[in-house]
Order: structure tokens, then sequence, then C-alpha cells
């Protein structure tokens, strides 16, 4: 891939759509796995730090977090080994920038020192995108962080890789900290500047604790989003990114994938994009439900709250899901969304309208979603929270929900 230009600035959406398509374009380096990347990063800032460190008590953080390091290296090995390692985006994109709301928030668009230890080294992608939340992080920008994480796995599919987040971003936390210490004056240096040596420190240490909070070991929940078509789930969800942390996995995304269409593409009701295969038949909605228990387990397993969202009209799918939870000891709350029929058919013949779709044809869709919808049994009962979706304040009740029910915060 050719360097762009130096003066090029993205906005968040662009940047991380540019960051997908890099890295679905980029050729894997063959017998180049990304845990000697990784090892390389690691092991280097560790001893960076470990010479630069005036204090005990820093020292000691230092040490915890090296062993986790070792430990979760050790831990995913199999997964680094098996993941292909490409080029990072910032060695061809060296003088972007991240922008928002017409202010410049990166000089390093994804906040990737060219200058760590193992940086020219191919590396897993989630290396890259690691080290963008790092930046956002630091800067205070958690609501950016999660939404550059959901925008990521929406439109890559690479759930896999959150698996690896961790790893990477305490790595990147500490590439963080040792850089703060470039600026602490020596021995040598006038010794006048005690402002500029808490400056330094207190970046330094804010780069610690965000790499020990990453490091946290996590109870992450699960949220199972359950309704028709037209109950508001979707829209009442995507807030759940921004307030909550919670990455959403998209039914209507994955089922597309799965058939090699665009994911995140405006489609009619039911629709297939003319499709030669029936991407509705039971064949096609048994995938893709798998393929919604398998992205939400990877979330979990990586200490990430998910939230699942599909019409779930049978038992079967629901129970699959809830067991991704349960089989890992995690909370899992299942939310009815909710609205009456009227309410329904207005909202779908507005959509229908507005994506060009045929208002009959969708209509028809919801009909049947309602015969065939299965009953919660007893033991989802006790998972089980109703939301009115034509209530007033149905985002405020349904992040009240979530927080009493599976102590989210």
């Amino acid at each position: 891939m050719g360097q762009r230009q130096e003066d090029e600035v993205l906005e968040l959406e662009a940047l991380i759509a540019d960051l997908v398509a890099f890295h679905a374009d980029a050729e894997p380096s063959p017998g180049a796995p990304g845990a000697a990347a990784v090892r390389a990063l690691a092991d280097g800032e560790i001893a960076a730090l470990r010479e630069r460190l005036p204090g005990d008590e820093d020292r000691e953080r230092l040490a915890y977090l090296e062993a986790w390091l070792e430990q979760d290296m050790a831990r995913l090995g199999p997964l680094l080994e098996a993941r292909a390692a490409l080029p990072s985006w910032a060695l061809s994109h060296p003088g972007s920038r991240l922008a928002h709301q017409g202010r410049v928030l990166m000089a390093n668009a994804i906040g990737r020192d060219p200058e760590a230890p193992g940086a020219d080294l191919p590396a897993d992608p989630a290396s890259d995108l690691a080290a963008l939340m790092v930046g956002l992080e630091i800067r205070g920008e958690s609501a950016l962080t999660r939404q550059a994480l959901d925008l990521y796995l929406r439109l890559s599919g690479d759930y896999e890789l959150a698996r690896l987040l961790s790893l990477y971003g305490t790595c990147h936390a500490l590439s963080g900290a040792r850089r703060s210490l470039r600026r602490r004056p020596g021995n040598g240096q006038d010794p006048e500047h005690p402002a500029l040596l808490a400056e330094c420190m207190g970046e330094c240490r804010r780069y610690l604790a965000l790499a020990e909070r990453i490091a946290e070991f996590r109870f992450p929940p699960l949220v199972i989003a359950v309704g028709v078509s037209g109950s508001g789930k979707s829209r009442f969800t995507s807030g759940l990114v921004a307030r909550l942390g919670a990455i959403r996995v998209c039914s209507d995304a994955e089922r597309r994938r799965l058939h090699g269409l665009d994911p995140v593409a405006i489609h009619p009701q039911g629709g297939g994009d003319g499709a030669a295969v029936d991407i509705f038949s039971d064949e096609a909605t048994d995938r893709t439900y798998r393929r919604l228990a398998s992205c939400a387990g990877a979330l979990l397993d990586a200490g990430i709250p998910a939230c699942v969202d599909g019409t779930f009209l049978c038992r079967w799918q629901r129970d699959l899901l809830r067991q991704q939870a349960e089989a890992r000891g995690l909370p899992c709350l299942l939310v009815s969304f909710e609205a009456d029929d009227a309410t329904l058919r207005r909202r779908i013949e507005k959509r229908a309208r507005r994506q060009g779709s045929d208002v009959a044809r969708s209509l028809r869709v919801l009909s049947r979603q309602q015969v065939a919808f299965e009953s919660f049994a007893d033991e989802e009962r006790l998972h089980l929270v109703h939301l009115d979706t034509t209530a007033d304040n149905a985002v405020e009740t349904l992040v009240g929900l979530i927080e009493e029910h599976v102590k989210l915060t």
C-alpha cells in the first residue's frame, strides 16, 4: 500500500473505515506470527520503563503489569499464532491526524508509536485498533473509544480480534508511559524545573493507571435484545454503546455478512439484494444465530459487555445466546422490546417508505413474526425484563434496567 499525503486529516468514522479496508487488503507476512511483535513490544517497553522509573511504588506497578503480560501472552499464544500478522496502518500513514468536531485529537491518527519496540514488525490488526483506543481513552474520549471499537467490529466482522485488545492495549499504554518520561529532567539538567518533573510523572502515572484498568479482570454482561420488526430494539440498543460501553452484534448485519453481502447497507425488510440464495431460509437463520453466539462469546471472553440485537423468535435461539453467558459464569439479561400493534405498523411503514421497499411486504413480515414468536419459558423469565418503547423515558429506563439487573456500572 502506498504512503498517503502528509497532511491527511480523518474523522473517526472515516478512519475506522480506512483501517478496516487496509487490514482486509494487506498481504499477510508469511512466517511472521503476531506473537513476535507483541513480545518485542512488551519486553522493550518493560525494560525501558524499568530503567527510567524513579520510585519503588511505580516499579511495583510495572512488575505487576509485566507478570500480567507474561500470563496473557502465554494464554493467547495459540490465537496469535493462528491469526495473520500484517504491517501496521501507521507505517503507510505517517502524517495522518485524527480530528473530531473541527479539532485535532491526535497528531498520529491511531496513536501508534513508530519508535516503539517492534513497531516495524508485522502484528495482529488488534494492535492498530488497541493503539487508537488507548490514544482516545488517555484523552478522556471514552465515548469515542467505544464508538471506534463498535464500528470496527461491525464493519470487519472480526469479533475474535476483541480477545487480543487487552494485551495490545496494555502494551500501548506502557508505550505512552515511556514517552512521558522522555521529557523528565535528567540528573545533569537544571533542577529548577519541578513543574516539568511533576507534569511528566503525572502523565506517566496516568498511562500506568490506564494499563492497569485495561488489564483488570472483568465480568461483562450479555444483553439479549428480543423483539419483532418495529419494536425499536435496534434504535434503543444503539445508545448502549456510548452510555454503557456495550458492543452490539446485529443479526441483520451478520446474516448478510454470512452471504457475502454488505453488512451495513440499508436493505428492504426481508430482502436479499436479489441474491440467488435465500438469506432468510431456516438454514440461513440457523447459521446466523450460531454466528451471533460465536461473536458474543468472543466479546465476553475479551471482558467486553455484549448486546445482541435480533428478533429471537424461537426459544432455542435465545437459549443458545444465554448459554454463552451462563457457561462463563457471567450475568445475562433478556430485554423484550415491546410496542402496541398500531405503533409497530406505523414504524414499519415509515421505514419501508424511507428505504424504498414494499410496505405491504414489510407488514406481512411483521405478521409472520408475531405468529411465530415463541413465548418466554419460566427459566427465561428469571432473566427477563419488558421495555415499552413507546414511553417517553424508554432510553433511560433501558439503561437503568441493565445497571440494576447486571450491575454493569
